[in-house]
């Protein structure tokens, strides 16, 4: 078992109260993949009635839509991202990955002195 110590870093946005995180980031990523919301929950192992209530809180704090919807019919129905979703996904990954540089370069200076000790246990 590896037991190295380390750092997990969650991204959570805000208005009056949380509106944008890792899970509603994932559900529109599986949304973008599945072109479905139903899909998209299916793929992630959650009820569609919630995917859609996380969707729904999510439109209401961020006061903008992030899915055009189709209902079923001779094609099916399905989902796609709205530009404001593509825009928010895109510079919430960007922030997630260049905060993760950052704080895995801060990790490493602060936390050094552990790392010193595991290996001198070696």
């Amino acid at each position: 078992m590896d037991n190295k110590l380390h750092a997990n870093i969650s991204v959570r946005l805000f208005t009056d109260e949380k509106c944008f995180g890792p899970g509603i980031a994932l559900l529109l990523h599986r949304i973008n993949e599945h072109k479905s919301l139903r899909s998209a929950a299916i793929s992630m192992g959650m009820a569609y009635s919630k995917a859609w209530t996380i969707l729904k809180s999510s439109e209401k704090s961020l006061g903008f839509k992030l899915l055009n919807s189709t209902i079923g019919g001779k094609n099916g129905g399905g989902a796609m991202l709205t530009e404001d979703a593509k825009a928010i996904l895109a510079a919430y990954d960007e922030y997630c990955a260049e905060l993760k540089k950052y704080a895995d370069k801060l990790f490493d200076k602060k936390f050094s002195f552990y790392k010193e000790k595991q290996d001198s246990k070696e």
